[in-house]
């Protein structure tokens, strides 16, 4: 694919807990045949090794990357096969790096997927601050009227913090909460992270599998959990 032809989601990774959940919007996207353009603030760097103990590092972010993919929700070191030809599909932007080409509105980009998204980030992007990529990227994506959606993992929020989700969505944004539901028949932690994943993909107009959608008829997801 020439340089021309790629249209990257830009995924930025914030320092609130959940980093399973970018991980299956991450493994969703490449499953769905998109490129991705990847930035990861220097906050979730530290949840991510406490959550997960991965070290992700810019000198090997590519093998990291493998290693956070194939995790489990539930810890399992192996619990997907993401290979080598998705994993070419991820350019890395180092968080600090300004000059980087998604801090351009000339930059080719479909959109922009903050998962998860901090309070300190969703003020950042609300007031506009730009203090690393991640936030001139999500500035850049609502200025341009490109799809931003912000998936929040907070509670409980504060009225300031609710105030600038409001200012979020004024602006255009998709303002998720991370809020796994339960009527798709969940019975393992990944099905919860994988609702919140499928929804945030939703947002963004890709298309998924990741899990079972409400068809009108009481129960099915009693049915569905019996059937795994």
């Amino acid at each position: 694919m020439t340089h021309q032809q790629r249209r990257p989601w830009i995924v930025g990774v914030s320092g609130a807990s959940g980093t399973p959940f970018a991980a299956a919007v991450l493994r969703g996207l490449l499953a769905a045949g998109e490129s991705v353009d990847l930035v990861v603030s220097r906050a979730s760097r530290l949840t991510l090794l406490d959550e997960t103990a991965i070290a992700f590092r810019d000198g090997h972010w590519r093998e990291d990357l493998a290693t956070w993919l194939a995790r489990g929700a539930d810890g399992k070191p192996d619990a997907f096969a993401v290979g080598g030809a998705e994993l070419e599909r991820v350019r890395h932007w180092p968080a600090g790096d300004l000059a980087a080409g998604p801090s351009s509105g000339s930059y080719p980009a479909k959109g922009m997927l903050i998962v998860p998204a901090s309070t300190a980030c969703v003020a950042g992007v609300a007031l506009g601050l730009s203090k690393d990529l991640l936030q001139r990227a999500a500035s850049v994506t609502l200025k341009e009227r490109r799809p931003l959606v912000v998936a929040v993992r907070e509670t409980p929020l504060s009225g300031q913090t609710l105030k600038q989700m409001v200012a979020l969505d004024e602006a255009g944004a998709v303002v998720l909460p991370a809020s796994p539901a339960f009527y798709a028949g969940a019975t393992h932690i990944q099905d919860l992270v994988d609702f919140v994943a499928g929804r945030v993909l939703d947002a963004a107009g890709v298309p998924h599998r990741l899990y079972r959608r409400w068809e009108g008829e009481l129960g099915g997801g009693s049915r569905s959990a019996q059937d795994l």
